[in-house]
């Protein structure tokens, strides 16, 4: 590997000490915490390991991004197909509609029916990270140089061989900043699952807001923010390579 190949990765891996040092952090947290709290009997919070918060954390964005995934890319891939041109309004308009009903509203809706706990905003991340997968799919895949399938066709490739030798891979860093959008949002509106029972980072910020201890909130919302921050620099990484 060359030295601006370990540079390229320096901030993604900066980012993810950061985040370890405080998901392992022990006592030596306090100290640092307690300026925001001086009066509080804990500023640790105490309810749950963070390294254990931080693992379900990204199990349910990881679940719910694989799942927009699949669906959000293969819904834009049967909708640029000749046989279903017809559908690509309303597959767009749902895509839509998914992200402008609010994750909060989606919560109140699933909790009757799924029960407390993760899977509810598991269907909240699906739906609110479909809109830009779907888009950046759609943008990509029409984006393919028309010239370029028709030489695709001169060689004799098959619709299945166009789109997996040819529209996907030109179309991949648009497919990727897509996924990029959809999985740093959904990084952060997971938090909200700790309002109905799901385990994750959010959990300390809600207990900081109902015991009014601003040092829970704050050990919530670095680690949210630090781990948005390695996603992010990893698919900045990630991009400039398929391009």
């Amino acid at each position: 590997m060359s030295g601006r190949q370990v540079n390229a990765w320096a901030a993604p891996l900066l980012w993810l000490s950061l985040l370890l040092l405080l998901a392992l952090g022990g006592d030596w947290l306090e100290p640092l915490l307690r300026w925001s709290e001086p009066d509080a009997r804990r500023v640790l919070y105490p309810q749950a390991d963070l390294l254990t918060l931080l693992v379900r954390h990204v199990q349910v964005v990881a679940i719910a991004s694989g799942l927009a995934v699949v669906i959000g890319v293969g819904a834009a891939i049967l909708v640029t197909r000749p046989g279903g041109r017809d559908f690509l309004p309303l597959v767009a308009q749902f895509a839509s509609m998914g992200q402008t009903f609010p994750p909060v509203a989606v919560l109140a809706l699933a909790v009757p029916v799924l029960g407390f706990g993760t899977w509810p905003i598991i269907v909240a991340l699906l739906l609110y990270g479909l809109l830009p997968i779907v888009r950046n799919t759609l943008a990509g895949l029409e984006g393919v140089d028309p010239a370029v399938q028709e030489a695709a066709r001169g060689m004799g490739m098959g619709g299945a061989q166009r789109l997996w030798q040819v529209e996907l891979p030109l179309a991949a860093p648009v497919i990727l900043a897509g996924i990029r959008t959809s999985v740093t949002v959904n990084i952060a509106t997971a938090a909200l699952g700790a309002t109905v029972g799901a385990s994750n980072l959010g959990a300390p910020i809600i207990a900081g807001i109902v015991n009014n201890n601003t040092a829970y909130i704050l050990q919530g919302a670095l680690m949210i923010g630090l781990l948005a921050l390695v996603v992010d620099s990893v698919f900045a990484r990630l991009l400039p390579a398929r391009q």
